[in-house]
């Protein structure tokens, strides 16, 4: 049966992810990652007596139970996992066979893994995935959401403050919020009320929000804003890495403005008077930019090793920003929460006007966006960082012919074949050009097995995220092995994916019986795998 049937069977499941194991006379010791990845990242729901074959499932059922269930709850609370894991198990009987299902809640106190702290995993698309030790301290740093920037910042003083800035800062909120108490303190009252100063000593947030670059980087080494123009509608597409890169400032204050400046020119933007008599650019195009331009800053991890980064291409503008959100996005925009990563900094702008009152402001872009110019902002969030794009032009302009799209791919093509080759591969690289490129990828595969491209997009979907819920990165990191090479082995592919052979042989496995690749020859020597063509498909 298909997905859809599947959830009709089982309809009172929130499917919003979900993992099938057959588990017909036992528990399985794949699920403990699946475990864990549910855990770290968005929860999910784990289903036994199923088999998943290619695109569609078989329900098997399974044999005892009753001890599968209590097997599975007594691990789960057990010593195997470092966090206590709680869960809720529904059972049905479909055909007279039974299966079970357990919810997997997102925990709390990230991360959570079983045995060693190396088995924690998290989950990518449909598939679980190893964390990286980057992704761990990740979760470590969330355990103290909302609290790590309002500490102090040891051996900091006013002195470290800028004096430029905070001048700027006051004469901002004079001018834009004149009837906040903070207009009347003087200057060591004022730094107090906001808490930039606190026992004489800056907290995190005073300092990276109005602090001396100097002193910035001796608690945070590398700290940027990084704000790329690039001459094309993406990195494989540009002719070069970038047109404008946006250099030092002080702090936080002054890249947002430095920013905005350059955010600016890509929208319309409509100058009126106020009724104080202050110039004033209204547009709801320059209200997005200026909303997601602040949650960027307010928002950062700025303690993660990536940087905050805007990318400003010929048809979208693209915010990405290192921590990962507190609630599921449906949740931040259905119930306007006020979660900030970085309260003292979101203070900080809302007493100038910058920031609302509430919220993530993701309804706010929405709704400036869709006026400005009819479309609407794409989202992709992991759990440790956030994108979103705003399209400066409807996909209607940016339209290309076939012609010139297979022009482009020549050198994402080489770009790709070059990564592969390597033991491991970037694996995010590789999906990040497949992203960018997935039409002209289409395309290419279209001419050279002679698959119309209706034919794979039936099996590929319409974008990479499509085919990565599919089949995860690692599969997908295989087809493009055989795709571009019909000679790979599952030794060349174990190499550059960084798993072992008999781990691309259970990928392989899954694409044939998704009948997306086929073997020609012998199994055994001289033989390869293949993308099937619309003549034996």
């Amino acid at each position: 049966m298909t997905k859809e049937e599947l959830i009709a069977k089982l309809n009172d499941l929130e499917w919003e992810d979900f993992e099938v194991k057959e588990a017909k006379a036992a528990v399985p010791k794949s699920c403990w990652e699946t475990v864990s990845a549910f855990s770290n990242t968005s929860g999910g729901w784990l289903v036994f007596g199923i088999k998943e074959i290619g695109n569609n499932f078989e329900i098997q059922g399974v044999t005892n139970p009753e001890k599968i269930e209590q097997d599975f709850l007594n691990t789960l609370r057990g010593e195997k996992f470092n966090v206590f894991v709680d869960t809720k198990q529904q059972r049905y009987v479909i055909d007279g066979k039974t299966v079970l299902a357990f919810y997997i809640p997102v925990s709390a106190q990230k991360p959570v893994y079983y045995n060693t702290q190396t088995n924690t995993f998290i989950r990518r698309s449909s598939s679980d995935q190893k964390a990286r030790k980057n992704e761990i301290d990740a979760f470590y740093r969330d355990q103290s959401f909302g609290t790590k920037t309002s500490k102090l910042a040891p051996n900091t003083s006013k002195e470290d403050i800028d004096p430029t800035s905070l001048k700027q800062y006051r004469d901002y909120m004079a001018r834009f919020n004149p009837d906040v108490s903070y207009n009347r303190f003087d200057e060591d009252v004022f730094l107090s009320k906001l808490r930039i100063l606190d026992n004489e000593q800056l907290t995190y947030s005073g300092l990276l929000f109005l602090g001396k670059r100097d002193t910035i980087e001796k608690h945070f080494p590398d700290f940027r804003i990084d704000l790329l123009e690039i001459e094309g509608k993406s990195i494989s597409e540009a002719t070069s890495n970038y047109s404008f890169r946006l250099g030092e400032f002080e702090n936080l204050w002054d890249y947002y403005f430095e920013c905005f400046k350059r955010l600016k020119p890509e929208v319309d933007v409509e100058f009126q008077l106020t009724d104080q008599g202050f110039g004033q650019e209204l547009s709801p195009g320059l209200k997005a930019i200026r909303e997601a331009l602040v949650n960027m800053l307010m928002h950062a991890d700025y303690f993660a090793p990536a940087h905050s980064r805007i990318r400003i291409f010929t048809n979208h503008i693209e915010f990405y920003n290192p921590g990962g959100l507190p609630k599921p996005i449906e949740e931040l925009k259905a119930k306007d929460l006020s979660l900030p990563r970085n309260p003292l900094i979101t203070k900080l702008f809302r007493m100038v006007r910058l920031a609302e009152n509430a919220g993530y402001g993701f309804d706010r872009i929405e709704a400036n966006w869709k006026t400005y110019n009819n479309t609407a902002p794409e989202y992709d969030i992991s759990f440790d960082a956030t994108i979103l794009k705003l399209y400066t032009k409807s996909q209607e302009d940016t339209k290309e012919t076939s012609e010139t799209v297979q022009k482009q791919f020549v050198a994402v093509l080489e770009r790709l074949q070059n990564e592969l080759k390597k033991e491991p591969a970037d694996i995010a690289y590789v999906m990040e050009l497949l992203e960018n490129n997935f039409n002209s990828f289409v395309q290419y595969t279209s001419e050279h097995f002679g698959d119309s491209s209706e034919t794979l997009r039936k099996h590929f979907g319409n974008s990479s995220e499509t085919l990565r819920k599919l089949f995860g990165n690692n599969t997908v990191v295989l087809l493009l092995h055989i795709i571009f090479d019909k000679k790979t082995t599952a030794k060349d592919a174990a190499k550059t994916i960084g798993v072992s052979d008999r781990t691309v042989e259970t990928y392989l496995t899954k694409l044939k019986e998704a009948n997306v690749i086929e073997r020609v020859g012998s199994p055994t020597f001289g033989g390869y795998w293949t993308l099937k063509t619309d003549k034996n498909k």
